[in-house]
């Protein structure tokens, strides 16, 4: 758990959140912004050949590519999960949500990050069913990375 990050309760619920409504970052390290992640790989050639990219047809499947090609990122900079405090997540449809969700929380294990769920028309590929973007919070001692 990042000891810069709090999450801040605004009101008293007796049911699960699965997203923090706001979260309050007491001193930064460093800050990290992770462009929109989809299940493609990080690095590909553009323009994109429609005939070497194969994203998954499943929704779960895509969300763990995703959420993998996240990881790298904040790997690269010595942060984890935790580390997240915002994510914007786009979809190409909302009936999803639930199955992403529930992929996601594997990954965050409970830490997590303030949220917005937004449904697209579609996204860089028609096949992809969503793109992630994340904010993170590095703590001090990994700052100095």
């Amino acid at each position: 758990m990042n000891p810069n990050r709090e999450v801040v309760e605004v009101e008293k619920t007796d049911f699960f959140m699965p997203y923090a409504p706001l979260i309050r970052v007491k001193h930064t390290g460093d800050l990290l912004f992770i462009s929109g992640a989809t299940a493609l790989p990080l690095y590909h050639e553009h323009p994109h050949e429609h005939d070497k990219l194969n994203p998954p047809d499943d929704v779960r499947e895509q969300t763990r590519l995703v959420m993998e090609n996240l990881k790298k990122c904040l790997q690269a900079s010595g942060a984890t999960f935790a580390d997240v405090v915002r994510t914007d997540v786009f979809v190409t449809n909302m009936e999803d949500q639930n199955a992403i969700g529930e992929v996601m929380e594997k990954y965050f294990l409970g830490n997590y990050p303030a949220s917005t769920l937004v449904e697209v028309k579609r996204l860089v590929d028609r096949r992809l069913k969503l793109e992630v973007s994340a904010i993170a919070v590095t703590s001090d001692s990994q700052s100095s990375r």
